[in-house]
């Protein structure tokens, strides 16, 4: 077998890999509604309690991505990538063997929170990883389109979650589910996880990572060196993730507890309609990574930052408020939108920085943005509609970081053609 064909593997386990994390996380926002009966004891507080301590725990995600950072610019990308997922395994196992709140009260959600910590730590250093791995082993040309294929696969986890969780709640009855239903899906994140590390550990290092060993440009301290010399890559990182963070953990993951919270569809009917949008997304990641090949990434960016802002306010009322084939379309539409996003940024926001600290630039950058935007946006949402009653909020949310971060795009300079380093032989 040739070296290409060799990198040509590597690159299809590292971009499918993501599917693993974008299980977990979308699969405990998909499963809030029950999960805050499970462990929340339910309650009219308990969804709010839940979607809390899905943001708690998003909030670990930038630790986890400086220190795992650390690993990949110094130990290399395949290292980093083994030991996260091997973390995520053991989380998303002793997730499934919890106790309930029926059965010890409080500190059943005290331990989940914990465990979503836990997940959240070894998230933060996933996609910034296999996202750096993907742009530094593509093809000159076509870095937008495999860099794609990390949001495509992590769209394909989504959408695994939204079929496990559909089917437990629609074959389960409400005392089977609560009792023991609820673990099913998180044994199945166990094992995928497992799975997927077995097929990483068969994956090539980076090839600009080998160039730097060979050159001796390796950073000895990659969170200084990003800081001093790569400050205006972490501002425009986070301007992109931003953005990418709000349209898709407002306007996918957090939909099927929307439908739920207004009355709009019950767990089943949201839950199918979220697996029809995730579905529209995986088509339109790759399309959208290979027109940004084609005409940039900042005239993408561009023109999806002012789809976000003009279209999410009436695409949340129309779901709220209409019959179920106009909420479909919403959805749908809301879902493109965010797809497009996730597509050209994953090449963007690594395209900001050199290949020495870029993982650790991506932390500061990408992450944070990730953990302020993405984590707390549900739960911010949900206390918004309770306190105001207008269901069109989730929209104005994701409106109004689309024209906060427009300039940022305006100003940037295009990145899709810039020549990367020569891997020394």
């Amino acid at each position: 077998m040739s070296e290409a064909q060799v990198h040509r593997q590597s690159i299809v386990v590292a971009a499918l890999s993501t599917v693993v994390e974008w299980y977990d996380f979308t699969l405990y926002l998909y499963f809030a509604t029950v999960l805050s009966r499970v462990f929340f004891g339910g309650g009219e507080a308990s969804l709010a309690a839940a979607l809390g301590g899905f943001a708690v725990a998003y909030l670990m995600r930038p630790v986890g991505a400086i220190v795992f950072g650390h690993i990949g610019d110094r130990r290399g990308r395949r290292p980093m990538l083994l030991l996260s997922m091997a973390v995520m395994s053991v989380a998303m196992l002793l997730t499934a063997l919890l106790p309930t709140h029926a059965q010890i009260g409080p500190l059943a959600a005290w331990l989940l929170i914990f465990l979503r910590c836990v997940m959240g730590f070894s998230v933060g250093g996933e996609y910034t990883g296999v996202v750096a791995y993907l742009l530094e082993s593509a093809p000159e040309g076509k870095r937008g389109l495999v860099a794609s294929m990390a949001a495509a696969a992590s769209e394909i986890g989504a959408l695994l979650a939204v079929g496990v969780s559909a089917l437990t709640v629609s074959l389960l009855p409400e005392v089977s589910l609560q009792s023991w239903g609820w673990r099913i899906p998180f044994f199945v994140g166990a094992a995928l996880a497992g799975i997927v590390w077995v097929a990483r550990s068969t994956m090539q290092e980076s090839p600009d990572f080998e160039r730097q060993r060979t050159e001796g440009t390796i950073p000895r301290s990659p969170f200084l060196h990003t800081l001093s010399q790569q400050r205006a890559g972490v501002a425009r990182g986070f301007a992109i993730s931003a953005l990418g963070s709000i349209t898709y953990y407002v306007g996918i993951t957090y939909v099927p507890a929307f439908l739920s919270s207004v009355g709009a569809a019950n767990e089943a009917d949201s839950l199918v309609l979220s697996t029809v949008a995730a579905v529209a997304v995986i088509l339109i990641t790759p399309l959208v990574g290979f027109l940004s090949d084609g005409v940039g990434r900042r005239p993408v960016l561009l023109i999806l930052a002012v789809l976000s802002a003009v279209l999410p306010i009436s695409l949340f009322s129309i779901m709220a408020t209409s019959v179920r084939g106009q909420a479909l379309l919403s959805a749908v539409v809301l879902a493109l939108i965010a797809g497009g996003v996730s597509a050209v940024g994953a090449a963007a926001t690594a395209e900001q920085f050199r290949g020495e600290g870029r993982v650790t630039g991506l932390a500061l950058g990408a992450t944070v943005a990730t953990a302020i935007f993405g984590g707390l946006t549900p739960y911010v949402a949900q206390v918004l509609i309770g306190s105001t009653g207008w269901p069109a909020v989730p929209g104005l949310m994701i409106a109004i970081v689309a024209l906060f971060v427009a300039p940022v795009f305006i100003l940037m300079p295009e990145t899709a053609w810039t020549k990367r380093k020569p891997t020394v032989p």
